[in-house]
């Protein structure tokens, strides 16, 4: 019987397709309405990464207002922004170093380093649009940070493990290209008399 671990050769498309998964997620938090919203009826607070809007219990309209009126907004627009557009880049990375050999672990702790500084960037994001909002906009009724932010951290939690795993990687090289010689576990006729 061959062991194969975690790291095998046919395993190694796993890291670029949680960073793809990871894009998604963030195109998600990016174009979502959910950062915030009522948490029950009348739903009159709603609020995505760029803009908030608010409407009166009786009115179907929705009144926005841009967040990018606020030195915060642009801020933690910018910073998710930014760590977006890295991580599009890794996982461009990421695809060229999985698919040609020679390439293959020159740059995949590089890789794993600016994972590190998309999860940083993307953090801020997160951290300065809660904080700040509930400061500086008037909440109307119960409030939550709803799905969309969820989908924003949900990326940024990928991200840290992804680069982890680049970071760590390189230190199975041998086994992940097949260098090593597989392992047989096998019991002696001594052992196992039931095999006669």
């Amino acid at each position: 019987m061959v062991v194969c671990g975690l790291a095998c050769w046919r395993c190694r498309w796993l890291l670029p397709l949680l960073l793809g998964l990871a894009i998604i997620m963030g195109i998600i938090a990016l174009a979502g309405r959910g950062w915030l919203e009522s948490e029950s009826e009348p739903y009159v607070q709603q609020a995505s990464l760029w803009e908030s809007c608010t409407r009166g219990e009786e009115d179907l309209n929705w009144n926005c207002e841009s967040l990018m009126d606020y030195a915060w907004g642009r801020a933690a627009a910018a910073t998710y922004l930014v760590g977006f557009v890295i991580l599009v880049i890794c996982f461009a990375l990421a695809v060229i170093a999985f698919s040609i050999e020679i390439l293959r672990f020159n740059f995949v702790r590089g890789i794993g380093g600016l994972l590190f500084v998309v999860a940083a960037f993307q953090i801020i994001g997160l951290v300065i649009y809660p904080v700040k909002f509930t400061e500086d906009i008037p909440l109307t009724g119960d409030n939550m940070f709803s799905w969309a932010y969820g989908f924003g951290w949900a990326s940024t939690v990928v991200v840290i493990g992804c680069a982890f795993f680049f970071c760590c990687l390189p230190n199975w090289e041998d086994e992940v290209l097949g260098n090593i010689k597989p392992t047989y576990y096998y019991s002696s006729p001594e052992r196992a008399p039931y095999l006669n």
